[in-house]
């Protein structure tokens, strides 16, 4: 019988529902079940795919092509369940469905309104798709209040009746703030956002409080008397020195407990020892690297959360403290790289698209290879060290990319035809942009004997991938004559997919997203290498 669990926010948002969500996954799952977590996301968007980064951040892509909400990317690092297209809904999506079903008459006439068949569709996606799952958690995003997010408020009411509590409980992310010039903790905030929720016909069943300090029994007493609730359904979730230790916060304030006593289920203390070794290797490292992140969003660190996870991840591998070092690449376009990339033992340039701040990330590449320092280009990062050996090592002085424009010699270019699995994928230079890029899970092949093939220990691989352009194959033998080596290439041997310099300490372009893939216990093998190269580089500075 599967159990579905709602989570929700109110007061204001990033409050943290993603990892709340992730960290109880993996506390469900630690008990012995089965898990699948899913992200509602009440704005138009059919999908993130078109949005800029300073509006929502990472855009996370699963195996089966779907482009999602960056929280996805936290459930699936905290409990190791794949993600799928089903585990991440929209407002738009959920229109488009509506829409599609009316323009087919499916709806025999009826005039198609929010309720029932807007809700009734929600419904479907809630529970579609399944196999088995003991508990489903569906997050719902934004704030309670927001208007757009009515309609799935709505439909979690309904579903919460149909199902029964044994079936259905609600959980409430809220902020319990610290007033300085009063010296006390508010309540009162967390109130107006449960009576907000009441009012749309949910009764919470626990309630989350985020905190920057300890909550006093007197203040959780008050909270559970004008919420309606038990003091043990009242859980502080305090402020940790690090997100992996929220699994462990949480179990310690009881919120597994309560979800099961909530389920009449009895099940078996959690094995949490993973999260206390991950915990203990992130707190008392052996040693420290700096890596350099040459990229077009730095500044906001959500733009790049898989790979500020994933580095980390390579940092418990090598069990040493990995410092981000978050450079804007167009400095490197008016200043002189040197004075920036001194002394740091890595540099990585991560995926991006457009042409501002491409040149910066091609000093980069160059200053990496010339000085051997571990470099590790991932997407656009490949494709800004690729240019940069076509410049400097071939000979072509032309080299560049058809994204920013004609240029004389293209050796990253529009793919318009590509094979996933046995169908042929096409797109137009001129067609729409949401969901055409190459998206998803794509294998490759390695040459035996490469870095690449002793990193990952074998000569296939897969993938995920999200761009749109690609290194030109016709380049290959001139680029090749370099020194710089095809490492891996798609089945077909059409698409180079990871370039690397056999002479250098640890130079090595990827054109798909391997941080998409990495944990926290089981770090990605591309990660884990360059953290380590960049330890070993550390000792010769």
């Amino acid at each position: 019988m599967t159990r579905f669990i709602f989570i929700t926010g109110g007061v204001v948002s990033s409050l943290g529902k993603g990892l709340s969500a992730a960290a109880l996954g993996a506390l469900l799952q630690a008990r012995g079940f089965r898990v699948r977590l899913r992200k509602f996301d009440p704005y138009i968007n059919v999908d993130p795919g078109t949005m800029s980064p300073y509006q929502h951040g990472e855009v996370y892509v699963t195996d089966d092509g779907a482009e999602t909400d960056l929280d996805l990317g936290h459930y699936e690092r905290y409990t190791g369940v794949a993600a799928r297209k089903s585990d991440s809904q929209t407002t738009g999506r959920i229109y488009s469905t509506v829409i599609s079903r009316e323009r087919r008459g499916e709806y025999l006439g009826a005039t198609v309104q929010v309720i029932p068949h807007v809700t009734d569709a929600i419904k479907e996606a809630i529970q579609a798709e399944l196999g088995g799952e003991d508990f489903v958690l569906c997050e719902i995003g934004g704030t309670v209040g927001d208007i757009e997010g009515l309609p799935f408020l709505e439909a979690i009411r309904q579903l919460g009746n149909e199902l029964g509590r044994e079936r259905a409980m609600f959980i409430h992310l809220t902020l319990v703030p610290y007033i300085p010039s009063a010296g006390e903790l508010k309540s009162k905030p967390t109130q107006h956002s449960v009576k907000e929720l009441l009012g749309l016909g949910i009764q919470p069943d626990i309630l989350l409080c985020r905190c920057d300090r300890e909550i006093p029994d007197s203040a959780r007493k008050k909270i559970a008397l004008f919420c309606n609730l038990r003091e043990g359904r009242v859980i502080p979730a305090l402020d940790v020195d690090t997100i992996y230790d929220v699994p462990m916060a949480y179990h310690a304030q009881g919120l597994d407990r309560e979800v099961c006593r909530h389920f009449g289920l009895e099940a078996r203390e959690p094995d949490l020892g993973r999260w206390q070794q991950i915990v203990e290797r992130v707190r008392k490292p052996e040693g420290a690297v700096t890596i350099a992140v040459i990229g077009k969003y730095t500044h906001l660190p959500d733009a790049y959360k898989s790979l500020s996870e994933a580095l980390a991840h390579g940092g418990i591998a090598n069990n040493v403290g990995v410092k981000l070092d978050w450079l804007d690449s167009e400095i490197f376009e008016k200043d002189d790289a040197v004075s920036y990339l001194e002394g740091v033992n890595g540099i990585l340039v991560p995926g991006g698209f457009g042409e501002r701040g491409s040149e910066g990330k091609i000093e980069a590449a160059r200053f990496a290879r010339e000085r051997k320092v571990p470099y590790f280009g991932i997407c656009f990062g490949m494709q800004m060290a690729v240019i940069e050996a076509a410049r400097h090592l071939a000979g072509l002085n032309g080299a560049s990319s058809t994204e920013f424009g004609p240029c004389a010699d293209p050796v990253i270019g529009l793919m318009t035809e590509w094979m996933k699995g046995d169908q042929l994928e096409k797109r137009k230079a001129n067609g729409d942009l949401g969901g055409t890029m190459r998206l998803g899970a794509y294998p490759a092949k390695l040459i035996a004997g490469s870095r690449v093939a002793e990193i990952y220990g074998t000569t296939e691989i897969s993938e995920r991938h999200r761009h749109r352009y690609e290194v030109n194959i016709n380049y290959k033998p001139r680029l090749e004559k370099t020194g710089m080596r095809f490492s891996g290439m798609s089945p077909d041997g059409e698409l180079p997919e990871i370039i690397e310099f056999p002479d250098h300490p640890w130079f090595i372009g990827v054109q798909f997203h391997p941080e998409l893939k990495s944990k926290p216990f089981e770090p990605h093998p591309l990660f884990t290498s360059f953290i380590k190269a960049a330890v070993e580089q550390s000792r010769l500075v």
